[in-house]
């Protein structure tokens, strides 16, 4: 019987590499939160989430070349700009610091619950495989 990791994983797989993305994604906003001009964006989880549950691999690799591979990320596409909370301050920038600051630690902390949750999958996937 083969083993199929999208079953023995479920959701948890996807998770952490939209986590991971959306952690680059805040982690820009907060470096740019004096940069003029500058639109805070985030990444449209659920999108994402419900993109790589549709696709086989988790992420899209297309063949730009016959010797390369296009390893861009999948939740690069739904990467979107932020809706402001504040009045624009003059200099064009979108950035609430504490908004990013809040999205980023409650992102770290989902992305530690992921790593969590597939610690356990595995663990048990490896008592299965030892038998017992």
């Amino acid at each position: 019987m083969a083993l199929s990791f999208d079953k023995a994983l479920g959701i948890h797989q996807y998770t952490l590499g939209i986590r991971s993305q959306r952690a680059e994604v805040i982690s820009s906003n907060i470096a740019n939160a004096d940069t003029p001009h500058y639109k805070a964006r985030d990444v449209d989880f659920s999108a994402a989430l419900q993109d790589a549950k549709t696709r086989q691999g988790g992420l899209a690799m297309a063949q730009s070349h016959e010797k390369h591979f296009d390893l861009k990320a999948l939740t690069e596409q739904h990467v979107k700009y932020r809706i402001p909370n504040q009045p624009d301050t003059g200099d064009g920038n979108t950035v609430d610091i504490q908004q990013e600051k809040t999205a980023f630690m409650e992102n770290a902390i989902e992305y530690q619950m992921s790593l969590g949750f597939l610690d356990r999958k595995f663990a048990g996937l490896k008592k299965a495989l030892k038998g017992g």
